[in-house]
């Protein structure tokens, strides 16, 4: 049995540290707390002053508890995805891949293209811009935008898993396990390939066996108007920065030097790139590893340890299985913050590591609330297309079940 150390606190101080602890995870899994106003990144903020205020966690400490390169690689893609997001960067995308498609090919063209974008970019930019997008194209050449705005956000999700700068949660394991990109790419890419395809084939299933396509000419895709000689200098910056990624720089590294070239511009107004990036995630961020660090000292790694002992959670199935749920209850980025200390006493902690970034991400096409990405995608579109909770259960389950089970098993087979 794993002996849980407390690391020099006080019993009362043990107890805080679980009080804080649960009551920020209980607004994380809630949104909000019952009768009051607090958000998660608000949650985040009270719970690492009170581990302060409790002496749980010591000024000197605070620093060492977090993680700067997942800070300065979530904030370093924030701005650069803001940018390309500014100068059109993405529609850009849409446009090369929509242009010569009939409307019958826009499924999957919509699918494969979110997927991809959020492979190498922040999947939750990729849904704000092409939302809209979606509901313009639809809207003109007269299609129910329901299939289209769902295979945005679970397109956007499955293609985040690729790699280490799709989304928040693969910048926080691409950090502490020490997985190179082009490693990380190579196990959990086919991952994302399949199901996108699994994807597309639901999609499909689901809403578009009965609709009876319509072959005229005059529908054909409408495109936006672009400045391209605005996104020659992005897609430089972009092709340097990902090629650094594969060449083995430090993603942080490398997005940190990326941001800092996107910021020497004649274009962009300074002041409209600060107000795209998404603070409060970095807030959450910051408060969740200073809360974690509080839990850890207060003995929480060492209770987790002992349940995995218990239940076996090094064994791939259950562990997916484990992570998918509390995804689904305290949202993934708290999972795998809580999960994090608990992977590197696992036998084969690079398999684990993986597990947890598929696992975490795949689980988040579940529910409407299961991922911030679907939250942005069903808000972007509600002036035009109502998305309930059956609406979108009805395809996110069967996707959420699929693509875990597929990426279970490649994952065993390639470990």
């Amino acid at each position: 049995m794993t002996q849980v150390s407390t690391i020099g606190l006080s019993e009362v101080q043990v107890i805080a540290g679980y009080a804080i602890f649960l009551a920020s995870y209980l607004v994380f899994a809630l949104g909000k707390f019952p009768g009051l106003k607090i958000d998660r990144p608000g949650a985040a903020v009270i719970g690492a002053v009170l581990m302060f205020a409790a002496r749980i966690v010591r000024p000197d400490e605070g620093l060492r508890f977090i993680d700067f390169s997942t800070i300065v690689l979530l904030f370093s893609m924030m701005l650069i995805v803001d940018s390309l997001h500014l100068v059109g960067f993405f529609e850009w995308n849409a446009e090369i891949v929509l242009r010569r498609l009939k409307p019958a090919q826009l499924l999957p063209a919509v699918i494969f293209t979110c997927g991809f974008l959020s492979a190498f970019f922040v999947n939750d930019i990729v849904c704000l811009v092409m939302v809209p997008f979606v509901l313009s194209v639809t809207r003109r050449i007269k299609l129910n935008p329901l299939p289209y705005v769902l295979a945005v956000a679970t397109a956007a999700n499955i293609g985040s898993v690729a790699t280490i700068t799709g989304n928040p949660q693969n910048m926080l394991i691409g950090s502490f396990s020490g997985i190179r990109y082009r490693d990380f790419l190579g196990h959990l890419a086919p991952v994302a390939l399949i199901g996108l395809f699994l994807d597309w084939a639901v999609l499909h299933w689901i809403h578009m066996r009965t609709v009876v396509p319509v072959p005229e000419p005059a529908r054909e895709i409408p495109l936006p108007q672009l400045e391209l000689s605005r996104l020659t200098k992005p897609a430089i910056v972009v092709t340097a920065v990902v090629g650094g990624f594969f060449l083995g720089i430090p993603p942080a590294m490398m997005a940190a030097l990326g941001a800092a070239m996107m910021l020497v511009t004649r274009t962009i107004e300074p002041r409209k790139l600060y107000q795209e990036v998404d603070w409060g995630l970095l807030v959450f961020f910051v408060g969740l590893f200073l809360i974690v660090g509080g839990a850890e000292k207060a003995g929480l790694v060492g209770r987790l340890l002992q349940f995995a002992e218990h239940w076996n959670l090094q064994h791939l199935a259950v562990f997916t299985g484990v992570v998918a749920l509390l995804s689904n209850l305290v949202s993934n980025v708290p999972a795998v913050m809580l999960l994090k200390s608990v992977v590197p006493g696992f036998a084969d902690p690079h398999a684990a590591w993986l597990t947890l970034a598929m696992a975490s991400t795949l689980a988040g096409n579940l529910t409407i609330t299961g991922s911030v990405a679907n939250i942005i995608v069903v808000e972007t579109a509600s002036p035009e297309v109502q998305i309930g909770f059956r609406d979108y259960f009805r395809v996110g389950l069967p996707i959420t079940v699929a693509t875990l089970l597929v990426g279970w098993a490649w994952l065993t087979w390639v470990r």
